[in-house]
């Protein structure tokens, strides 16, 4: 590679207003059952926290992936082929990407695609002097929604997605479908999709990952409260919510809530927000697939599987698409 990254790459700052946030949360809190859509977690002491669980043993899912990868990178990185314009969409603390970064063929560049922007910036610039002949161009956006990707100064040969950490079952089905085919649609022909899909298991393992026993999921959960009220003075008290998450079977999803403890009213930029004792607000729904079910999924959106993954324990898969 030839191209020296800058030591602080130039930010593509697609950020959602505070204006944004706040509409989304008034329409949120409006439904029946109320809801806090789940990109909303990632402030900064969102991260944080996030970075924790990924660490916590309850927590399989990012091992799991990472021993994939692991074990199957040269594979991965023949399929992406040299030249490829590496885009990840949530891309967080960039330690799955740092073990496709050390082996793959001359990228042209790397697209971290994050909402939350300090992060994006801290974490891009650490790999910028990791990296230093890497073409870096972070994007700030919220990536659920069409975006372009900024120009690059190689010869772009194609443009493969990474999608880890089964953040695909964040969105219910139909809006993953609809992801997906935007995605298919960005990458182009030729374009290709690494993407991380949480299997369907036993209970247990399940309610154990997303109710762990140091409380650090409780505390990821309760901090949107301390979100709202930083950013909007709310003055909502974290003491009278508890998280609370299950599997729910029917739909073959966790269902992550904050319960309110007691009757109570928030205020929020004018308007308030009724809660019976024991009424919640759903904060993230995380689908778990068979293998079939995310290949079908897969199809309906345009995309076809060339090539599948999972650890020996069928814990997790990791699934290859290509335009189809």
């Amino acid at each position: 590679m030839k191209v020296r990254s800058d030591a602080h790459p130039a930010l593509h700052d697609l950020e959602p207003s505070v204006d944004a946030f706040l509409a989304e949360l008034l329409r949120g809190l409006s439904r029946r059952p109320k809801s806090i859509a789940a990109k909303f977690f990632y402030d900064e002491i969102g991260c944080q926290l996030f970075d924790e669980i990924c660490s916590l043993d309850e927590y399989y899912l990012t091992r799991t992936e990472m021993g994939i990868l692991r074990e199957k990178v040269g594979e991965i990185c023949d399929l992406f082929g040299p030249e490829c314009r590496l885009v990840e969409f949530g891309s967080g603390s960039n330690d799955k990407t740092r073990i496709m970064l050390d082996h793959l063929h001359a990228p042209a560049a790397y697209v971290p695609v994050d909402i939350a922007r300090e992060n994006l910036l801290r974490c891009s610039a650490r790999l910028a002097h990791i990296y230093p002949e890497l073409c870096i161009t972070p994007v700030c956006a919220d990536f659920t929604t069409a975006f372009t990707l900024p120009d690059t100064p190689r010869p772009v040969r194609r443009t493969v997605a990474f999608f880890p950490g089964s953040t695909i079952g964040n969105l219910e089905p139909a809006e993953a479908e609809n992801f997906l085919r935007r995605i298919s649609l960005l990458c182009g022909a030729g374009g290709g999709l690494l993407i991380g899909v949480d299997l369907k298991k036993d209970r247990l393992t399940l309610e154990r990952a997303y109710n762990d026993a140091r409380g650090v999921t409780a505390r990821f959960n309760l901090n949107l409260l301390t979100r709202i009220n930083r950013s909007f003075g709310a003055g909502i008290r974290r003491d009278k919510f508890q998280h609370h998450a299950f599997y729910n079977e029917e739909f073959g999803r966790i269902e992550m809530r904050l319960v309110s403890l007691v009757e109570q009213t928030i205020q929020l930029n004018g308007t308030t927000f009724y809660f019976q004792e024991g009424e919640h607000i759903v904060t993230e729904h995380s689908y778990k697939y068979s293998v079939d079910e995310f290949a079908k999924l897969a199809g309906r959106s345009g995309w076809a599987v060339k090539s599948l993954w999972t650890d020996d324990a069928k814990l997790f898969s990791v699934h290859y698409l290509a335009v189809e």
